[in-house]
């Protein structure tokens, strides 16, 4: 008994001073906080002039070093972003003022107060918000695409204030008053020309949806002598990626692509990309989903068939093929196997993820957290991208801060939460309902489920091989570094182990991995020998007897 009694007493003191020095560290942690959470603010307001209604949207404030560029286009990126601070502003009048104070949502650094004192470059801008009244019943409020690609740095109506250069001090009171005096003009579109032609018509499948307006559009690259050969239809490559008011495979200011298009000797057919930005992205990964429309639908049934009815294209499976890197990459594998009947040939580069067993590098289905992994006593942090050398660049969670703090229910217009709005179900709330908590990076299990079921394209090919694999023989072609920056070659593999498999029919494809090669490889041949090769492939899967003029140059 005498020990146990040793024992006892021993920790009741023990534990009484722990709880003692544990109840002065929390007060002293209160009144550190307090004293942060408390000190320096912004007030931003803006002048009738500008703006004459109340607006909704996000307001932030950008803290940089440097005045070159200003630091709102200093923020393009999670990984050179300069800090910025944002929060929600709902009906705000003119000379109201927006505060931003330390319970701002924040990127590189999560807080205001952790802005060390000194001199630096201050700017607000306010991304405006509309209101949509959804077709599903649900009302939300996002930011509408102005022909920009969902950039509010630049997005046209937005508005912003001169850079300021200001001494900042977060352990002092300090209120800094911006006036946002400045509002983004409109994009200029650059005009048609001999060979470079553009379209934009309202979609009527997807105003329904959004219950306003929503353009589409699409570049056209003509071949050479299109005009003068008005009696011939062409082959079209219909190239996926992110929105782009530049010319198909950078023609005109790629010497090589301009020089070989322009050339005698090469293949004639269209070459076109698509633009259609939504308010979640400025790419809306030309699917259907409940969050952001039925933007498959609106392509090929309103896009394509518009090219084809302006533009002398070949109105025939065969004739239509699909390529692109990274977004365009997975969009090229998503149209060509949604639509197999549609489409006769995908060439995808560095897709996004095929097989969500790696979603970059997170398994959400089996693991809990995409932030950390917990091994044994240890909290590991995950990656979220690398050089070609491994070196870990960026983690999940700054990644994923990121775009908290650009905007909250998945408004940040950035990538993470396209694919969330796209892949995942409708929130209770408008919004989607997110795979990962925004504050945690806890994944949602039921979340990951629909996932699979929709718009997993591994497990999609697995389910249904035995419908689609005799329309898809031959026709899925794939290049990927095996360094991909963002780890999408893990994916990819996953993908080529099942279609490996195949059989009645062998799925009849290429898959090509480039040693030590980061993102976005697309294979060891430059783009118009890569576009000789697909114009090619046209020419050998066409019909018996069909009029092959195109290929005759």
């Amino acid at each position: 008994m005498r020990s146990k009694d040793r024992t006892y007493n021993f920790l009741k003191h023990f534990v009484s001073g722990e709880l003692l020095l544990l109840a002065f560290v929390a007060l002293v942690s209160a009144a550190e906080w307090k004293q942060a959470s408390t000190a320096l603010r912004f007030e931003v307001s803006f002048p009738a002039s500008l703006r004459a209604d109340p607006n909704d949207g996000r307001m932030f404030v950008l803290i940089s070093r440097t005045n070159d560029p200003e630091p709102r286009l200093q923020t393009f990126d999670y990984l050179t972003s300069t800090p910025f601070f944002g929060v929600n502003v709902d009906a705000l009048r003119p000379g109201q003022p927006a505060i931003v104070d330390d319970s701002a949502d924040g990127y590189p650094l999560e807080h205001l107060h952790e802005i060390p004192a000194g001199d630096y470059w201050v700017q607000a801008v306010l991304n405006v918000y509309t209101t949509f009244h959804r077709a599903d019943g649900h009302t939300v409020k996002m930011h509408m695409d102005q022909w920009e690609g969902q950039h509010f740095q630049i997005s046209p109506g937005n508005l912003y204030s001169e850079p300021r250069k200001i001494h900042l001090d977060p352990v002092s009171n300090q209120t800094v008053k911006l006036a946002l005096d400045h509002i983004i003009p409109p994009i200029q579109t650059p005009p048609d020309t001999e060979y470079v032609k553009h379209v934009k018509f309202q979609s009527p499948r997807l105003s329904k949806f959004w219950g306003r307006p929503i353009y589409i559009g699409a570049i056209i690259l003509l071949p050479k002598d299109y005009e003068k050969n008005k009696g011939i239809y062409y082959p079209v490559n219909y190239e996926q990626g992110h929105f782009s008011l530049s010319a198909p495979g950078g023609f005109g200011a790629q010497e090589d692509v301009t020089r070989a298009w322009a050339g005698e000797k090469y293949p004639r057919m269209l070459y076109v990309t698509f633009q259609h930005p939504t308010p979640y992205y400025d790419d809306s990964y030309a699917v259907d989903s409940p969050n952001v429309g039925p933007y498959g639908q609106a392509i090929t049934e309103e896009l394509i068939p518009y090219i084809e009815a302006h533009f002398r294209a070949i109105p025939h499976p065969y004739a239509r093929i699909l390529s692109g890197g990274s977004t365009g990459g997975w969009e090229a594998l998503a149209l060509q196997i949604f639509y197999p009947d549609y489409f006769g040939g995908s060439y995808a580069y560095c897709p996004d993820p095929v097989d969500f067993h790696y979603f970059q590098i997170v398994n959400i289905y089996e693991w809990p957290n995409a932030w950390f992994r917990r091994e044994g006593w240890r909290e590991v942090p995950v990656p979220g991208d690398r050089g070609p050398d491994g070196l870990v660049l960026s983690t999940m969670k700054q990644q994923l801060n990121y775009e908290r703090a650009l905007g909250s229910n998945g408004r940040s217009g950035e990538q993470w939460d396209i694919w969330q709005a796209v892949y995942g179900p409708l929130g209770a709330d408008g919004y989607f309902r997110p795979l990962f908590d925004p504050r945690t990076g806890q994944i949602d299990k039921e979340v990951a489920a629909y996932w699979r079921d929709h718009m997993d394209l591994t497990q999609y090919l697995k389910t249904h091989w035995t419908s689609v694999g005799p329309k898809l023989s031959g026709k899925l072609h794939i290049w990927v570094g095996d360094m991909d920056t963002y780890y999408l070659n893990d994916a990819v593999h996953l993908l080529d182990d099942f279609l490996s498999t195949t059989k009645n029919p062998p799925y009849g494809g290429s898959i090509v991995y480039g040693p030590r090669k980061p993102h976005c490889w697309a294979g060891p041949l430059p783009l118009a020998e890569r576009l000789k090769n697909m114009a090619q492939d046209i020419l050998a899967h066409q019909p018996k007897d069909t009029d092959s003029s195109w290929w005759r140059f």
